[in-house]
């Protein structure tokens, strides 16, 4: 890969539910990315993609009375039009029922084949349908038997499998994690990751007889199996390059980041770099894992009637609001929480009084003072060299804090020079004039730098100040960035109740 390519994935849903908020934090996330690194001239490549097989698409699919392959043609444009409605501009999208993708799959197979890096085994143990995973014997004691995701009974099997020799990897990927060859960030999930590790990686069971699990890509010199769903899945990240026969997938590869939950580290951190170690290829760069999202306090749960609908707050409040809440006061390494209570308080007191009200402002007094003329401005002064440490250690909520202080600061600025006091003085100060359109510059000027700080996160709102100011006359009706809008909080403007 050279300076000028890059590349960042996200992981691939299963098409047998909605769209939800974690699917929406790895697009966002990997979003920002992206357009940080073609801000600075690079030619990205971002992957997005599902993942339609597995039993649990099989039985939806018989749910409904469809085929596997019907099911999937029918829903799996629900997550192309999140991704759009996301504002997430993602070069790539893969199904793993894609032809080229299925055969690229069975080329590794062969590969791993050759390599004598397959073998064949009996399996008994625990399984869960829900994570398409085989669970350890002291994992099912600890959960008492039971999915903490999906809150339903391992089932136990006892069946005939194709194994990968992921054990014979331990060493090489333990060495390039603790070198930082491959990063995984943030740190403490390094050290879990190294801790679960420490006695070695287990050999996976990579297929399950066809009678078991029948949607799937088929086991090339067997037909009686068919590939493990994680094998099939894992490979997308370079199938969707071209790998094999396309040489440009070697343009962008190794990947730049991984986006991934913290749920499926294990996959991505052990399961994956033995593939790419046993096909000769190289190891992603970084592995940046976020954690989950909570509603109130509390895990979300339908039951609990917590679950937060990324769909409704789109519709009610619009792309922009979104990714800002989720970008900024949701930490990009860890857990966070969601409640509509923060979440409209963010929106109507940063977004629409701290943003909003400061690029009404800036424009009314342009309009009012100057006829909307402010001339060239000059460039703003701001430090930013925090905004991108922020940004290249990948903890975009930080990058946007700095904004905010930008933001604020220009507000204060602003509160304090009342440039409509020095409006009033243009009458009997020759030097009030200059003053004043020193003032509006300097404002119109740092709003510009902001508008470009803010183009990964919120590249509508970037571009709408950039619309207002960067051609030096401002328009004289400049709608509101961000209308005031209460829907689960109460509304200070409304008159009391007697």
């Amino acid at each position: 890969m050279t300076k000028k390519h890059a590349y960042i994935t996200t992981a691939i849903p299963y098409v047998n539910g909605k769209p939800h908020i974690g699917h929406a934090m790895d697009y966002l996330l990997a979003d920002v990315w992206a357009r940080y690194q073609r801000q600075l001239g690079k030619v990205v490549r971002f992957q997005t993609g599902v993942d339609e097989h597995g039993n649990k698409i099989a039985a939806k699919a018989a749910e409904l009375g469809m085929s596997p392959q019907q099911y999937t043609d029918s829903v799996y444009g629900s997550f192309l039009d999140f991704i759009q409605r996301l504002e997430v501009d993602s070069t790539d999208f893969i199904r793993t029922t894609d032809i080229k993708h299925k055969a690229a799959v069975q080329y590794i197979w062969q590969q791993l084949e050759r390599a004598g890096l397959i073998y064949k085994g009996s399996y008994e143990g625990w399984y869960c349908q829900g994570c398409e995973a085989f669970i350890t014997d002291k994992e099912a004691a600890e959960n008492n038997g039971i999915c903490p995701d999906h809150q339903t009974p391992y089932q136990r099997l006892s069946e005939e499998n194709y194994y990968f020799k992921a054990s014979a990897f331990t060493l090489d990927i333990t060495k390039a994690i603790e070198s930082g060859k491959m990063k995984i960030v943030p740190n403490f999930r390094k050290k879990e990751f190294l801790e679960l590790i420490k006695d070695g990686l287990a050999d996976v069971s990579v297929s399950r007889p066809a009678k078991s699990l029948s949607w799937g890509v088929p086991v090339p010199s067997d037909p009686s199996q068919v590939m493990y769903v994680w094998l099939d899945a894992l490979s997308s990240y370079i199938t969707v390059l071209g790998y094999p026969n396309d040489p440009l997938w070697k343009d962008f590869w190794p990947a730049d980041v991984q986006v991934v939950g913290k749920d499926i580290l294990r996959f991505h951190a052990g399961i994956w770099p033995a593939m790419l170690l046993a096909l000769g290829l190289p190891l992603p760069k970084t592995l940046l894992v976020h954690g989950h999202i909570t509603s109130g306090g509390a895990k979300m749960s339908k039951s609990i009637g917590n679950v937060v609908d990324p769909v409704e707050i789109l519709d009610n409040f619009g792309p922009e609001a979104l990714r800002y809440f989720f970008l900024r006061h949701i930490p990009t390494q860890d857990d966070g929480d969601f409640s509509w209570d923060r979440f409209e308080a963010s929106y109507n007191g940063e977004l629409g009084n701290d943003l909003g009200n400061l690029v009404q402002r800036v424009a009314a007094m342009a309009n009012r003072y100057q006829a909307g003329v402010l001339g060239d401005l000059p460039p703003s002064r701001h430090d930013m060299g925090p905004y991108r440490a922020a940004i290249e250690s990948l903890e975009f909520n930080r990058a946007l804090d700095e904004v905010w202080v930008i933001v604020r600061a220009l507000n204060q600025y602003i509160d304090r020079v009342k440039p409509w006091e020095v409006a009033k003085k243009r009458q009997s100060d020759v030097e009030a004039e200059t003053h004043l359109a020193e003032i509006l510059a300097h404002a119109a000027g740092t709003l510009l730098q902001v508008a470009d700080l803010l183009l990964p996160f919120l590249p509508t709102t970037a571009r709408s100040i950039k619309n207002i100011f960067a051609s030096g006359v401002v328009p004289a009706d400049v709608q509101p960035l961000f209308p005031k809008i209460y829907l689960h909080t109460s509304d200070p403007r409304a008159p009391k109740q007697p």
